[in-house]
């Protein structure tokens, strides 16, 4: 870190940068503040989040907590959300194991689909020259489509009030396609997941923040193909059952 702060330099400076805290060493070459700067200048609101605790656990307080290293910090979290550079930097750097969350329906929506039938459609997608835009990967299990958001329509009705538009509190619900569109959010990469083995959430090689975001209506045809045909799978062994 630069002996510099805010454009001052000397005692000033450094007296600064002790005040609002320095990295610690073993994060500072990381990656990830460029990382969470990235998707911020694509235009990505971030808001900090959880991070995993030894055993399985969430780092907040609450006993049992259902999306452990999954969720903000702050109920806040749609007012707290931004892509100024400079605050970023500071909950980076004050916050060295934070995971940070986008927050989507404001610039960007998220179409989140089980990570198989993600990688088909994506292949498709590319092999039809449809733009597709970021994508990330979960090891939990997902991908995620970043693409425009469809906005806030003036008529209500215009929001179709099925499963494809839902809460990161419901995903157990919904194993298929999950819209993440107005008040709802999605972890943003470089992310770590609960347990013992090193889980993430990653972009994918060549696509990252830096890729224009696409309409989500030229996606969701082959996202919706994708996931039908595994969701409606009932061989022994399928990965995602229907559920009633």
């Amino acid at each position: 870190m630069s002996a510099t702060f805010g454009g001052r330099s000397g005692r000033q400076g450094k007296l600064s940068q002790w005040l609002l805290g320095r990295r610690p060493k073993e994060a500072a070459d990381d990656g990830r503040e460029a990382e969470l700067l990235a998707a911020a200048a694509a235009g990505l609101p971030l808001a900090p989040a959880a991070h995993p605790a030894p055993g399985y656990r969430c780092s907040c307080d609450r006993v049992g907590c259902p999306t452990p290293a999954r969720h903000p910090v702050s109920f806040a979290w749609q007012t707290q959300s931004t892509t100024d550079r400079a605050q970023i930097e500071r909950w980076a750097r004050h916050q060295p194991q934070a995971n940070f969350i986008t927050a989507t329906g404001m610039t960007h929506d998220v179409l989140d689909v089980p990570l198989e039938a993600g990688r088909e459609a994506l292949e498709r997608l590319l092999g039809s020259g449809v733009e597709v835009g970021p994508v990330a990967e979960s090891d939990d299990g997902r991908m995620l489509f970043f693409t425009l958001t469809r906005g806030t329509p003036e008529d209500e009705d215009e929001w179709w009030p099925c499963e494809l538009d839902c809460h990161p509190e419901t995903m157990d619900e919904h194993p298929g396609l999950r819209w993440h569109c107005r008040g709802s959010y999605v972890l943003v990469p470089p992310a770590r997941l609960p347990g013992d083995d090193g889980r993430r959430v990653r972009w994918v090689s060549g696509r990252g923040p830096e890729l224009a975001l696409p309409d989500p209506l030229s996606l969701l045809e082959v996202l919706t193909d994708a996931c039908g045909r595994y969701a409606g799978t009932t061989a022994e062994g399928a990965v995602w059952p229907l559920r009633h």
